[in-house]
């Protein structure tokens, strides 16, 4: 079984029959206005949410911004060229398997939606946001996840799914009133034995406006990264299900204070390890979202040597594969989109993420009165603050672990 099997809309890479041919790739669309919604509008990327952009004109420029940029153009342009493989099938609230189906669309609106709030270039936001739109499109504007409750109200994966849309701001009336519904099922409320999905749904809960289950910091106490595991005994499957409740804890990169210290720490000391470990392993997803985790982490500074390694991981056409080379050379279609499409979804995620850490461009210092580390030396742009309706911290050390 695939480690990312357990997590919702971010999971796993399995074997489909592709919606249709891919076509060809096309070069990043220039700056335009596309989308479910312009700023300030439902829909629109909520570009407040996210750390201030090196490179703005407002700031010194990140020191690998190149490198960074072709690695996200370059993904994102391959994930374009593989949009037909994301469409869903006519049988997809009935007889087709989600983890095959839903689970790809809900990864490409997950990650494209934090690459077009976030990424300094119009051009790469534009392109993200397309994407993103398409993604909505395909749930024919919510009224998919309607029939998905209806058909399995115990399930989780609609609300986890519906969750990443209503982020954004794009609701769907009928599936929130049914939703409103089954989330207060005695059978909603039984525990799960994966921890980590529950903090996804928890995580969904919260962006649906849905009363939360159970506690957040609870669970995450009972998660592979709650536990601080040793480090040196981390396999493949607890590596992915550590990068994944950093992710829940941190709503993908957009909440980096929300971070224990305690947790944040232990990430600062052992991620440079993994990230070396995996990479040698040429486990590009797995590096991929290490390399996230780090820009999603407080004070973990920029790491240019495992960037250019994962760089170099990337095919000219700007797919990452998931292991190794990838498929072989003659592959079909449906090979390269199982084997490439979630590691490049993460090349693009993790690196607009790098690009707009504060750490990126100085050294960590003591932490804030939250526990996230602030920036030092030269570079002005402090980690994100809180807004007037940004969930609280997370509790401190002594309030999570056991």
């Amino acid at each position: 079984m695939d480690p990312r099997e357990r997590d919702g809309p971010e999971g796993p890479n399995e074997p489909r029959e592709p919606a249709g041919p891919e076509g060809p790739g096309r070069t990043v669309a220039p700056s335009r206005t596309v989308g479910p919604g312009t700023p300030g509008t439902p829909g629109a990327p909520d570009r407040d949410a996210f750390p201030a952009r090196p490179g703005a004109e407002d700031g010194p420029p990140h020191p690998d911004a190149e490198l960074l940029d072709r690695i996200v153009a370059g993904a994102l342009t391959r994930i374009d060229a593989m949009r037909p493989s994301f469409r869903l099938p006519a049988d997809v609230a009935t007889d087709a398997d989600p983890n095959l189906t839903l689970k790809p669309l809900g990864e490409l609106a997950e990650l494209t939606d934090v690459v077009r709030a976030c990424h300094p270039l119009p051009a790469v936001r534009a392109l993200a946001d397309d994407l993103f739109a398409f993604a909505w499109r395909e749930t024919r504007d919510g009224a998919l996840f309607a029939e998905l409750v209806r058909g399995e109200p115990q399930a989780t994966y609609p609300v986890e799914l519906y969750g990443v849309f209503a982020r954004a701001g794009l609701r769907h009336p009928g599936a929130e009133e049914l939703l409103a519904a089954t989330t207060r099922l005695r059978l909603w409320r039984l525990a799960r034995e994966d921890h980590t999905r529950t903090l996804n749904v928890l995580n969904a809960e919260r962006r649906v406006g849905l009363p939360q289950h159970a506690d957040f910091a609870a669970v995450l106490a009972r998660t592979g990264l709650g536990a601080r595991p040793e480090p040196w005994a981390l396999d493949l499957r607890t590596a992915y299900g550590v990068t994944h409740d950093v992710f829940h804890v941190t709503d993908w990169g957009r909440t980096p204070w929300r971070m224990p210290a305690a947790l944040a720490g232990y990430l600062r000391l052992w991620l440079p390890a993994w990230t070396t470990s995996w990479s040698e392993e040429r486990q590009w997803d797995l590096t991929g979202e290490l390399l996230a985790v780090a820009a999603c982490t407080p004070g973990v500074p920029y790491d240019p040597f495992a960037w250019r390694v994962l760089a170099a991981a990337q095919h000219p056409d700007g797919a990452v594969p998931e292991t190794g080379d990838g498929p072989p050379e003659g592959a079909a279609p449906e090979a390269w989109f199982t084997g490439c499409y979630h590691s490049t979804l993460v090349a693009a995620f993790a690196a607009t993420l790098a690009r707009t850490a504060p750490a990126a461009c100085a050294g960590p210092r003591a932490p804030d009165a939250r526990g996230a580390a602030t920036t030092a030396g030269p570079y002005p742009y402090p980690c994100p603050s809180p807004s007037a309706d940004a969930p609280p911290p997370a509790p401190a050390e002594s309030e999570v672990l056991p």
